[in-house]
């Protein structure tokens, strides 16, 4: 339990870092960020693959676990950033975050354990939503006016990038819970082929060629932040998540998800040399004690 509960919350640690990239790539949008971003890690998991394969260790999949490779990757990795980055672009920043925000408590409610008694819940739930309406309070102070241009159409798409993510994050630990023959950083990388195809369609689609790329200011930088974010928050992260599913409850792996947005506070401020208001230490203080009320209940 200790391992999955460390995985976790590294997990969160190297998913924060995508809060930080756009604030260091200005002038890049999020659909281009998302395309570098799994681009990079579809790239780091076919030379893996192609490594293991070298040295006579390939385990490649079959094709139903390929198939399930592609429909999680597509719910969890491009499916579910695309959504968002629609969401935002048609609704402004502030309500979808706070949509996509309600995430770890959807599962932690459908993913408790059968042996669990509600009552054990209570606290760790209570403590992230009050971190959740403080969180909220301050994103609607900070939010600017008129930031999107279609407010329904925009939570329509944040619902389902909501949605998407809770899916995937209870189908993926059942999938593993059914294969354990498969191994955390296996399946990542599965996953991350996976998700470079589907970035190379978005990018196919809807992102900037790659002339105007490599014109606007700041390329290098852009480049390296989709490198280190492609390979820190996206595979990285993939294989602290699968070993935290793995090894904990839905329910508890969920309370963890919280982590991503205290640790992305945390990179946010430092890169801005700014210190966090009142309610934004309230809230992840509040998110600190939901997560030890959640381990505690599943002990």
């Amino acid at each position: 339990m200790v391992t999955g509960i460390l995985a976790g919350l590294g997990a969160g640690a190297f998913w924060g870092t995508a809060f930080v990239a756009p604030l260091m790539t200005p002038g890049f949008s999020s659909i281009d960020l998302t395309v570098g971003r799994f681009l990079s890690c579809g790239i780091l998991s076919v030379l893996l693959l192609l490594w293991a394969g070298l040295r006579g260790g390939a385990h490649l999949p079959t094709w139903p676990q390929a198939g399930a490779a592609l429909w999680l990757s597509l719910l969890g990795y491009t499916g579910y950033y695309l959504l968002l980055v629609l969401a935002i672009q048609a609704a402004g920043a502030a309500l979808p975050v706070l949509i996509i925000g309600t995430i770890p408590l959807w599962i932690m409610l459908i993913g408790k354990p059968q042996g669990l008694r509600w009552r054990s819940l209570v606290p760790g739930l209570l403590l992230t939503v009050a971190g959740l309406v403080l969180m909220m309070r301050v994103t609607a102070h900070g939010a600017e006016a008129g930031g999107g241009t279609n407010l329904w159409l925009g939570i329509l798409y944040a619902v389902l990038a909501m949605a998407a993510w809770t899916a995937f994050g209870l189908l993926n630990a059942r999938w593993l819970g059914r294969h354990p023959e498969v191994n955390s950083t296996v399946w990542a990388n599965w996953l991350g082929v996976a998700a470079g195809l589907g970035a190379l369609v978005i990018w196919a689609v809807a992102g900037s060629d790659l002339d105007t790329l490599m014109a606007r200011p700041g390329f290098g930088t852009f480049v390296v932040v989709c490198a280190v974010t492609g390979i820190g928050s996206a595979w990285i992260a993939s294989v602290l998540w699968n070993m935290a599913s793995r090894r904990l409850s839905a329910s508890l792996a969920g309370q963890l998800i919280v982590s991503e947005t205290v640790f992305g506070l945390g990179y946010s401020f430092a890169w801005d040399g700014a210190w966090p208001a009142a309610l934004q230490w309230a809230a992840c203080a509040l998110f600190v004690l939901g997560i030890l009320a959640s381990i505690k209940a599943h002990r």
